[in-house]
Parts: structure tokens; C-alpha cells; sequence
């Protein structure tokens, strides 16, 4: 069966798999791979809007808004998370503490620490802790809290006062958006209110992001273009994707 003579139902599943793969549907690139027009593939992003898989934006659809298991947000954009994890990497100190949130970008960076024995990791996410300790380097500690069953991660009182109560070189998060006027956003204020925590006693705070979230905003305020010291992309530093932000943040 060729691609152009798929059903509604199986270009729909296509079109999930694409979102899963790449964090996102680009409208003629999905009809291109498809076989058909780019009416017949907005058509699917309606019905998988309605459906609550995806949101549209400009050019194409992507992941519905809102919290998601850890490993369903870690399939999406897996090379982009591992050139992401390699800048950060970098960045991470050979002493002292650092600090990284509950995403699936940061555990991508978890999983590279096996080298810097001397270092404590603290997290709010089971999965990131996990991933740090097969590592067999850094000593993983984990910020216990409530547990927040959608995102698999630990947050609320317990978990913003363990989060303070260390000294970090630096803390690396992600966001589910990032917008150039309102900084960075997430799925939940309990998810923001931690990272803010952990932010409060950093060094310095690295965003880490991939391109899918550039120009988009998500429910909770994490962080004002202020609070935060680098911004880390697939993307090369000099792309056009990032040109509205050279002026509020360091690019890396």
C-alpha cells in the first residue's frame, strides 16, 4: 500500500509517530511524506486536536499541552536531546553540586555525568535520579515531595524546601515553552514552583530547550530572560530560529 492510499486512521497514526520523533508536525513535510495535500493532512491535525493529541500552531500541529508521563515526553526529539545534552556537558562542574529538574531533556544530560565522580546531582524526578545513578559517577540525590503522578516527578512544600536547602553551581531545566517576551513556561505551577526553588540557590541557571518550544507558552511561569544565565538548542547558536533572543540571554 502506498502512503497516498492510507485511511484517515492510518495517517493519523503516521502523523502521531512523526509528532513522537520529531516533537513536531511540519504541514508539508507530513504531506510529503504522506502522498497527499497539505488540506488532507490539516484536516488529520483537526481531528487529532479534537481528539486531544495535538495543538495546531503555524505551519503544522504540536503535542497537546498539558502534563505527560516522563516516558512518553523522553521518545520525542531523542536526537535533539542528545546534542542538547552534549553542550550542557560543558557546562556541568567537576566539584561541588549541581541541580536538574524533572524533564526528559535534562535526563538527557544525566545519563552523560558517568566522569565527574566528585559531583552531587540533586533532582526532583525518579527517572533523572535513576539515570544519573547507572551512570556510576556523580553521587544522585533524590528531592523527595508528593508525588505528582502526570509528570512522575516529586513537587509541593516538601519538595520546594528540600530543593532550597543546597547550594548549587548550577541548575539545568527545561521548559515546555519559551517565549522571547515571557521568558519560559511549564505544564503546572507546582512543577514551576520547584524549579524556581532550585533556582533560587544556583550559580547559575542553564535552560535547556529544544527548537519545538521556541515562540510557545504553556500555563505556569517558571522564569524571566533574568533568572537565567544560558539558553542551550540543537540549534548552531548563529541559526535565524534564535535570533530573538540573542538580545535577552546567552546562547549556547
Amino acid at each position: 500500500m502506498s502512503m497516498g492510499s492510507l485511511d484517515g486512521e492510518q495517517r493519523k497514526a503516521t502523523l502521531a509517530a512523526v509528532l513522537e520523533r520529531d516533537g513536531i508536525i511540519r504541514l508539508s513535510a507530513a504531506a510529503e511524506e504522506l502522498g497527499v495535500s497539505t488540506m488532507t493532512v490539516r484536516r488529520d491535525i483537526v481531528d487529532m486536536e479534537i481528539a486531544g493529541i495535538v495543538r495546531r500552531v503555524r505551519g503544522g500541529a504540536m503535542p497537546a499541552l498539558g502534563p505527560k508521563p516522563f516516558q512518553e515526553r523522553s521518545a520525542r526529539s531523542a536526537r535533539a536531546k542528545a546534542t542538547i545534552a552534549e553542550k550542557a556537558l560543558r557546562l556541568v562542574p567537576n566539584s561541588g553540586a549541581v541541580a536538574l529538574d524533572a524533564s526528559s531533556t535534562v535526563a538527557a544530560l544525566g545519563a552523560t555525568l558517568g566522569g565527574r565522580n566528585t559531583i552531587i546531582v540533586a533532582t526532583n524526578s525518579w527517572e533523572v535520579f535513576q539515570a544519573v545513578r547507572r551512570t556510576g559517577g556523580p553521587r544522585p540525590l533524590l528531592i523527595g515531595g508528593e508525588p505528582e503522578e502526570r509528570t512522575d516527578s516529586f513537587v509541593g512544600p516538601i519538595a520546594c524546601e528540600a530543593a532550597a536547602s543546597m547550594l548549587y553551581a548550577r541548575f539545568f531545566a527545561s521548559a515546555s515553552a519559551i517565549d522571547v517576551d515571557h521568558g519560559s513556561s511549564d505544564v503546572s505551577l507546582s512543577e514551576a514552583q520547584v524549579k524556581r526553588q532550585f533556582a533560587s540557590v544556583a550559580g547559575e541557571t542553564i535552560l535547556c530547550v529544544d527548537a519545538t518550544k521556541l515562540g510557545q507558552q504553556d500555563v505556569a511561569r517558571s522564569f524571566d530572560w533574568e533568572a537565567v544565565g544560558v539558553l542551550i538548542t540543537e540549534l548552531d547558536p548563529a541559526d535565524h530560529r534564535l535570533d530573538a533572543y540573542r538580545e535577552r540571554v546567552e546562547i549556547l
